[in-house]
């Protein structure tokens, strides 16, 4: 065995690509997992001018998938010349953007997340100038942002060394000191924020001891007050135009899969209007709020909803109750959020990993298709003058921040993304249905090159989906001889709500029914060699890659975790309440109450039954998977003299600091080397 140390912090980004400007909530999250790798790029419910895609929903704060991690004895090395860097290193190294995010009353004002100096951090863009500055400068790396109204301010979160517990501070938009945003407010761990007209602003805070609560923080320094608090957790939507009313995405039913919507009164907390499809907790049936209608005096709210076995958007007069369907006939997942005017949508079609956008006028009820190449659409949103901006990609393609005009909108200037190679679509029949998966070949590797060493990389979530999007993990594995495969298993978005939902009180094992599924035909097919299987993964795919090889230890020849969870009562115990809530869902209760499912689905029950070579990667402040259970984990390894590598880093569910990603990735692809070669 061999464990080290490493010295980076911070929580990984939600993509490959620069992570759009996010101050999501905690609120539907899951133990292990949460967008940190592959997943898509995440924006604010309080960040009007960004739309994601696939719809978040609820995906769990463990579904960003952490950069893979190595352990070793390995150093990092300084950065070279260009030329003399491994195409897999320069993707890393290549400065990346995110997808701007805009003032509403100063369009111009705009905010972003970029990795240029080689930590991600938050930017401040004035499009009128073309001056663009750091706002955040921090060794572990900043990313939940977002813009006050008039674009006087920028409020960003401030946690300690990735452990995701803090408080908000704001900065002037030109510069200046740093400020506390709601000097009354303690620490706690984010769940979301909204800023409206005047200053007001709407803050969620979620703590192990309160649960959630929400608090108005009033203009020019008043106190803030109090207006929800509950033990389930919960978040902050969206508020109205005018700033009297905000929206409460909660799960007080006890289902922290599936969200009902409050609306409530700014000035006092009092509700004016209730919309729960889970009636009470009894349908799986989630909501999630988009945002008011930009324009003042309109009371209705953008609601994604889950009637029709897939989100789409309907508008819901929080003043009188009525409900309007958009007629929209798209196979997939629909996301929505208004154009500036509140006389149309912009809606993101998620469907078959592959994303494209379209205008709904909602006087002609026309849907127009808006000109978007093959590939995943990241981020959206539609400006003042009609236009829409977007974060493209495709697993060929690096990504680029681009206009309906035609124009690249923003990118960084050096280094520029080596591509990789597209994917192909496999439909593999499973024990629940057709389970896609996305494959892809090392370059030049015809059929005489094959059965293939193979990765099958696990995506985080489970509530999360692979795309045909870029991402600089599995290109490195092709670029050192490995075919991919990643598999949308049960348990993913983007395939339906009852795929989505299908993953309970089987925790894990049903999700590698289905892996093991697309492993077959990836031997049967002659595209893998068995005897050169990697499983990897991050956050719920680490998990997935400890359970699979204690479960399934025949099938694979390595396993490769990062921030897994590793001994599930243990992770339990320790993490954060939200996530607490969200293992209750999935187990249908607490270890306590059904211990007999935690066991089961636990990857410490199957430890003994290890017989692949086990590496294993860890933040020190994780709060999602956190370090104590995986320190069991690797106890156990250690007495049972199952060989193993173990990595701890300085950081919480990954690492936004781009030389610790490369090393990480380095020591991983070294491990997988030293044992079944490329």
């Amino acid at each position: 065995m061999n464990e080290t140390t490493g010295s980076a912090s911070g929580s990984a980004p939600a993509s490959d690509a620069a992570p759009a400007v996010s101050a999501q909530p905690v609120a539907p999250a899951s133990p292990a997992a949460a967008p940190a790798g592959p997943a898509a790029d995440a924006t604010a419910p309080g960040a009007p001018a960004t739309l994601t895609a696939p719809p978040p929903a609820h995906a769990p704060a463990h579904a960003q998938e952490a950069p893979a991690g190595s352990a070793g004895e390995h150093t990092v090395s300084r950065r070279e010349p260009h030329g003399r860097l491994p195409d897999w290193e320069k993707r890393y190294r290549a400065p990346r953007v995110g997808l701007p995010e805009w003032a509403e009353d100063a369009p111009e004002r705009n905010l972003y997340v970029s990795d240029v100096t080689g930590t991600y951090e938050l930017y401040a863009w004035d499009r009128r100038t073309g001056e663009r500055r750091q706002v955040t400068d921090r060794p572990n790396g900043t990313t939940e942002g977002t813009l006050s109204r008039d674009g006087e301010w920028v409020w960003w979160f401030s946690d300690t060394n990735g452990d995701e517990f803090g408080v908000w501070m704001r900065q002037p938009f030109g510069g200046g000191e740093d400020i506390p945003a709601a000097p009354g407010l303690a620490p706690s761990y984010p769940a979301g924020v909204a800023l409206g007209v005047g200053g007001v602003a709407v803050v969620g805070r979620s703590t192990d001891d309160e649960g959630t609560t929400v608090h108005v923080v009033p203009p020019g320094g008043a106190e803030p007050y109090e207006i929800y608090r509950h033990e389930e957790s919960a978040g902050v939507g969206d508020l109205s135009e005018d700033g009297t009313l905000v929206v409460i995405e909660h799960t007080e039913h006890g289902d922290a899969m599936h969200s009902a919507l409050r609306v409530l009164r700014v000035a006092d907390g009092s509700v004016v209007a209730e919309l729960d499809d889970t009636e009470g907790g009894v349908r799986e049936l989630g909501l999630d709020s988009w945002g008011f209608a930009p324009v003042r005096g309109d009371t209705r709210l953008l609601v994604g909803h889950q009637r029709s076995d897939r989100w789409l958007p309907l508008i819901w007069d929080v003043a009188s109750g009525e409900q309007t369907f958009p007629s929209i006939d798209l196979p997939g997942d629909v996301q929505a959020e208004w154009y500036p005017d509140a006389g149309a949508l912009l809606l993101v079609h998620d469907y078959h990993a592959r994303s494209e956008l379209f205008r709904y006028d909602l006087a002609e009820g026309t849907l127009t298709a808006l000109d978007t190449p093959r590939g995943s659409v990241g981020g959206a949103t539609s400006r003042p003058d009609g236009t829409v901006e977007y974060l493209w990609s495709s697993a060929e393609r690096p990504p680029a921040v681009r206009s309906t005009t035609g124009a690249v909108v923003l990118e960084a200037a050096g280094l520029r993304a080596p591509d990789s190679v597209p994917v192909e679509d496999v439909w593999v029949q499973g024990p629940g249905g057709l389970i896609h998966a996305l494959v892809q070949r090392p370059p030049g590797a015809g059929p005489d090159a094959m059965p293939l060493p193979t990765v099958f990389e696990v995506h985080g979530g489970p509530t999360w989906h692979e795309s045909d999007s870029f991402a600089a993990g599995p290109a490195a594995w092709l670029d050192h001889g490995f075919a991919v495969v990643r598999v949308n298993y049960r348990g993913s978005t983007g395939y339906g709500r009852e795929w989505t939902d299908a993953l309970k009180h089987r925790v894990g094992l049903i999700e590698l029914e289905d892996i093991a599924a697309v492993r077959t035909w990836a031997v049967e097919s002659g595209l893998a060699d068995p005897a050169r299987l990697v499983l990897t993964g991050g956050s719920w795919g680490g998990y997935l890659t400890l359970l699979g090889l204690g479960t399934q230890p025949g099938d694979w020849a390595v396993g490769i975790a990062a921030v897994p969870v590793a001994d599930y009562p243990t992770a339990y115990a320790d993490e954060m309440e939200a996530l607490k809530s969200l293992d209750r869902t999935l187990f249908g209760g607490s270890p306590a109450e059904v211990p007999e499912r935690y066991e089961a689905s636990s990857p410490l029950t199957y430890v003994e039954q290890v017989t692949a070579p086990v590496y294993i990667s860890a933040g020190m402040n994780d709060p999602r998977c956190p370090i104590r259970q995986i320190d069991n984990y690797v106890e156990r390894l250690r007495t049972l003299d199952k060989p193993h590598e173990v990595y701890r880093y300085d950081a919480g569910h990954g690492s936004l600091v781009v030389e610790e990603r490369i090393k990480q990735v380095r020591l991983e692809l070294a491990f997988a080397l030293r044992h079944v070669g490329g």
